[in-house]
């Protein structure tokens, strides 16, 4: 029998502890000779990073000791952090930045002794903590020399090069220098070249980079660079992923297309594609070691893409015949080829990522193993609500793009004639994209009768080229009109409450959501994950990954120091009179504390409701098991507070500044009495 209960108050079997409860979320994977290795995040041990290594027998082991942590903080948001060849693991140490490798060949060894190996660090010691800091690495052929990304912190703004380190210990030597990025470096099969991206200022590396080829010479601290020639990019292309072939042919990832496909380098400027799809095979470089495609010994080339909320696996054998098979997956992440299987991160829609490997399977496509399985969470399908991709008019009448998921509980269902509140979520970035992979923490919210909506405002990735361009020079505008528009979309189309809209985002996003609470009058309440509030403030703290974004953005820093002050949510804090609470991390060094800091002192002085968490501890995003806990579970009894509903759960409350001045009587349905226009 259907149970009917307001919105918002629904019981649910997501608990926030639920969220961190076990949970060990796969984000990287290598493959080689049968053995798999993943790392996994762990909140419940402060959010740091496990290496697990599960042998042919199917007998797992854990590499790192009870305080490691395989984590990089180049470009701060790192990636690339460890990687595996010949049996060795590499990875870069959290606690001092330091390479450190973990031998381990594959045997017949217990359990116990596979994991028994001490990591012994081969990067010297930085002259101050964190100086030098390293990702995005491979090991020589000759075994004798380690090729990665290091970021010198030693003076001034932070140096990038790629250098290379003898593998058994010894000083670096730089290899390639002077210029403002470099990522990807990969050894040819023979050892003798080195292929390496580029880019410069104000360019991100979605926006224009460079493919460069050397010639490697020498070992260990004696490696030399000699003959560094560009091959491919420039002026609007973006590439991404450069891979050598088992023959020495070279591979990249391009968008010459408007769409990021796979391309063999045939001589300088010349690509030819591989197998060209109207989708995105790449994704922005936020993090170092994507990898998105992956080369077969017998020259076949093996790719993968997401359509309509189904990833693609497409193999091109070595006589070009193309094979493509729609997989059971979301979508498929780090591809990997390990003698006749490819290894993957796996999403699902009604699953946590998964670790899976295909092998080939002459009579009925690629063949599925799981490797590694998702947590059991115990949720019953029926109450896991499933995404609809949505596109809806926006400003100007163009398209804009979104992930809806309806409020969805097992035997539920809001009372007659109600419409559920609706969370306006906004991905951080802000060239990003919404995905419509499961999420736990999405299903917390509509497991209690909320509606999510997930957009992919112009500037996200995803929809080609020209879509991500839609931002430049127009943040601030484009994606808070394409914001506002999908709220008000889903309430014209009676899917949503219109008197019960909230937007809620981190970072980028959590600009996005203060931008549309101080200049427009549609959302009723919102949530800033570290969002920004000053734009000059930013152009002038940031780190240098993004010292340079809002160059493209907003406009060149100062010339442009109008329209800074014009897009930043701290020049309209005197129409800002919505409910607000603010949730940061003390050591954030992408968007500081200061920037929380401000809209907080300002709502103070307009005596606008607002509560304000900081969390010790925590960088650009929260890993602490306790601190996820603690901000799902506020910023739901805010809205509990502002749109008046009562909590089926015991959460502690949060302290709400100036909350005399909430709406004190709620309509029978729970939502606030209607404020009228905020600008009369």
């Amino acid at each position: 029998m259907v149970q009917r209960m307001p919105y918002g108050s629904w019981p649910s079997p997501v608990s926030a502890e639920l969220l961190v409860s076990g949970a060990a979320t796969p984000t990287d994977v290598f493959a080689e000779d049968g053995i798999t290795w993943w790392s996994e995040t762990r909140p419940a041990e402060g959010g740091r990073i496990q290496l697990v290594r599960r042998d042919p027998d199917g007998v797992t082991s854990e590499l790192l000791p009870p305080d490691g942590n395989a984590r990089t903080r180049v470009h701060e948001y790192g990636g690339g952090a460890w990687w595996v060849d010949r049996g060795t693991v590499y990875y870069v140490e959290w606690a001092d930045q330091r390479l450190y490798r973990i031998d381990g060949a594959p045997g017949d060894r217990s359990g116990a002794e596979r994991s028994g190996a001490q990591p012994l660090a081969i990067s010297p010691t930085p002259p101050s903590p964190h100086a030098w800091r390293y990702a995005d690495g491979r090991l020589a052929p000759d075994a004798g020399t380690v090729v990665c990304v290091r970021e010198d912190h030693t003076a001034g703004e932070a140096r990038n090069e790629i250098v290379a380190i003898p593998a058994a210990g010894g000083d670096a030597v730089a290899l390639a220098t002077g210029r403002d990025f470099v990522a990807a470096p990969r050894i040819s099969p023979d050892g003798r070249r080195l292929a390496w991206l580029t880019w410069d200022h104000p360019n991100m590396p979605w926006d224009q980079t460079e493919l460069w080829v050397g010639e490697l010479s020498g070992t260990g601290a004696q490696t030399r660079l000699d003959g560094a020639r560009r091959v491919a990019g420039g002026a609007a292309e973006s590439l991404v992923q450069p891979e050598w072939a088992p023959d020495g042919g070279l591979y990249v990832i391009s968008d010459r297309s408007d769409w990021w496909n796979v391309y063999r380098v045939v001589d300088v400027e010349e690509l030819e594609p591989v197998h060209p799809v109207a989708a995105d095979v790449g994704e922005p470089a936020w993090v170092f070691g994507q990898s998105r495609y992956v080369l077969g010994d017998d020259g076949s080339v093996l790719l993968t893409y997401s359509r309509d909320a189904v990833a693609h696996l497409v193999t091109m054998g070595p006589g070009g015949a193309v094979t493509s098979s729609a997989t059971p997956f979301v979508s498929l992440t780090q591809l990997r080829f390990d003698s006749g299987r490819v290894v993957a991160l796996a999403t699902e829609a009604t699953r946590e990522p998964s670790v899976v490997e295909f092998t080939s399977s002459a009579d009925r496509g690629p063949a599925v193993t799981v490797v590694r399985r998702a947590r059991d969470l115990g949720l019953a399908e029926s109450g896991i609500s499933r995404p609809r991709h949505v596109s809806f008019p926006s400003h100007g009448g163009r398209a804009s793009h979104a992930w809806f998921y309806p409020p969805t509980g097992t035997d539920l269902a809001g009372l007659d004639g109600e419409l559920p509140p609706l969370l306006v979520l906004i991905h951080g970035g802000p060239t990003g994209a919404a995905s419509p992979d499961f999420r736990l923490d999405r299903q917390f919210w509509t497991s209690r009768g909320f509606a999510l909506v997930d957009v992919d405002y112009g500037g996200s990735t995803g929809y080609g080229r020209p879509y991500r361009q839609l931002l430049d020079g127009a943040w601030g505008v484009v994606d808070v009109d394409d914001a506002c528009a999908a709220a008000q979309w889903l309430a014209d189309q009676r899917l949503v409450d219109g008197d019960r809209l909230a937007i809620r985002g981190g970072s980028a996003g959590g600009y996005t959501t203060l931008a549309a609470l101080s200049t427009l009058d549609v959302f009723r309440a919102g949530a800033s994950y570290y969002g920004v509030t000053d734009l000059a403030a930013l152009a002038k703290d940031t780190h240098k990954f993004e010292s340079r974004y809002l160059d493209r953005l907003v406009g060149p820093w100062p010339e442009a120091a109008d329209v800074y002050a014009e897009r930043s949510p701290l020049s309209h804090v005197d129409g800002f009179d919505r409910p607000l609470i603010v949730l940061q991390g003390d050591e954030d060094a992408v968007v500081p504390p200061a920037q929380a800091q401000l809209i907080v002192d300002a709502l103070a002085r307009r005596r606008v409701p607002h509560a304000y968490l900081l969390f010790h501890g925590e960088q650009h995003g929260f890993r602490k098991a306790e601190n996820i806990v603690r901000a799902i579970t506020a910023e739901l009894y805010f809205y509990s507070r502002v749109f008046g509903f009562e909590l089926p759960d015991d959460i502690p409350p949060v302290e709400i500044a100036f909350a005399d001045r909430l709406p004190a009587h709620p309509n029978p349905h729970g939502a606030p009495e209607t404020e009228g226009h905020r600008h009369d």
